[in-house]
């Protein structure tokens, strides 16, 4: 890094401009804070993690944002379903146990994070666009980044604190080699959006639904309804199950697709009118979520998997717990980032772990398509499905992966 490089000064350097760093320059701003964000695309730009959970509201409300997603006129959720070889379950967010939102919206994540950046900017953070972060240097009194400006000039800039809302980009990550396993197996996603005609009356265009392989539990598709008439479609297995199939993107997304004989009569007149893509390796992991001048937020930290929608409320949950730790920061306190960010963050987001072990091993499987769903223990179960994986109020979240294996066992067969 080149000292002698022109370099700019700001309170709050945030990289990234989705949920996660808007939602925190949004709040740091309302804190008197001066806050630049570096984002390396144009938005808007498409992203999957399109079905929001309802805990993920009540920070897009401290944020300010809330009556500007409301007006968008996004697709209203207000549940989960599940498919399984015929056999149908679904949870409403609306009977679950615990005070807070019970339902949010799926939403194309290319208009809604544009919102929320516009939002960001609305409360008067600086945007750049397409300004890539490329190295970063701890060593001096304030972090400093070095940054390439669209038209290829380069400049520094320096912060008092970093934060790093880049998501699977993780820049920081990357550049301070703070990587670890994320303990689970490689596995892809391959989604597309479609036109998709669905007339069976018995689908729920307010749920997300989850559909498992009907030979491989290991295997799901998500399809995520919006408004308009569109929806969201994917498959996710291990990568050994992807490559078995052969052609483009689209044309192995379909041949998958017919393998389930619910999903194929569902989508029976859909239209596939835009390329299918394809993520492999998504999950990731870091030693530490936070170090000297810096905290990882959302994605950049930790992504465990897409089964329970939990990328966007860990995201804004992150801003939100920065954000408060920077603003007794600021106020001359003596702060503890990982007491008061590392631990507790990573606690709900273990709650989430415990949940995706389960689902892959098929355990929870077994618990949520159970003849016999006791109402108290589908609502512990429904308040995790929702987001609120930090209310310990919750003994599903107290004991997660204890109470989720003697759930399994009392569904066993006799």
């Amino acid at each position: 890094m080149d000292q002698n490089t022109q370099c700019e000064q700001t309170e709050i350097l945030i990289i990234g401009a989705g949920p996660s760093g808007a939602v925190a320059a949004a709040l740091l701003r309302q804190q008197g804070r001066a806050v630049l964000v570096l984002e390396r695309e144009q938005f808007p730009r498409f992203s999957i993690g399109e079905s929001l959970l309802p805990q993920s509201m009540a920070y897009l409300e401290q944020a300010g944002m809330l009556r500007a997603v409301v007006e968008a006129g996004f697709q209203y959720k207000n549940g989960a379903a599940f498919m399984r070889n015929g056999c149908y379950t679904d949870f409403d967010f609306r009977d679950k146990h615990g005070e807070g939102w019970a339902t949010t919206y799926q939403v194309q994540r290319a208009d809604f994070d544009h919102l929320l950046a516009k939002e960001a900017e609305r409360f008067g953070a600086v945007i750049r666009y397409r300004h890539e972060v490329y190295a970063v240097d701890l060593d001096g009194a304030r972090p400093r980044v070095s940054v390439k400006a669209p038209d290829g000039q380069c400049y520094d800039v320096e912060a008092d604190f970093m934060l790093d809302a880049s998501g699977f980009g993780r820049v920081l990550p990357r550049l301070l080699n703070l990587e670890s396993p994320s303990g689970f197996p490689v596995r892809g996603a391959i989604f597309a959006h479609v036109q998709d005609a669905i007339t069976d009356p018995i689908f729920d265009r307010n749920k997300i639904r989850v559909t498992v392989h009907p030979e491989h539990d290991d295997v799901w598709y998500w399809t995520i309804p919006f408004a308009g008439g569109r929806c969201s479609l994917g498959v996710v297995a291990e990568t050994a199950f992807l490559d078995r199939f052969e052609g483009t993107p689209t044309e192995r997304l379909r041949a998958i697709v017919g393998e389930d004989p619910s999903l194929q009569a569902l989508l029976a007149n859909a239209g596939w009118d835009t390329p299918a893509r394809q993520i492999t390796g998504y999950s990731a992991n870091v030693a530490s979520l936070w170090g000297k001048g810096y905290a990882l937020l959302g994605n950049a930290g930790e992504f465990l998997d897409p089964v329970f929608s939990s990328g966007v409320t860990i995201a804004v949950k992150s801003a939100s717990m920065a954000a408060a730790v920077l603003q007794r920061q600021y106020a001359g306190e003596q702060v503890d980032w990982q007491a008061e960010y590392g631990a507790p963050l990573r606690k709900g987001v273990d709650t989430f772990r415990s949940f995706v072990n389960a689902w892959y091993a098929g355990g929870f499987q077994k618990i949520i398509f159970h003849g016999d769903k006791q109402p108290a223990v589908r609502r512990m179960i429904a308040a995790i499905l929702a987001g609120y994986a930090w209310d310990e109020s919750n003994p599903m979240v107290k004991e997660t992966a204890r109470r989720l294996a003697a759930l399994e066992a009392l569904c066993e067969p006799s």
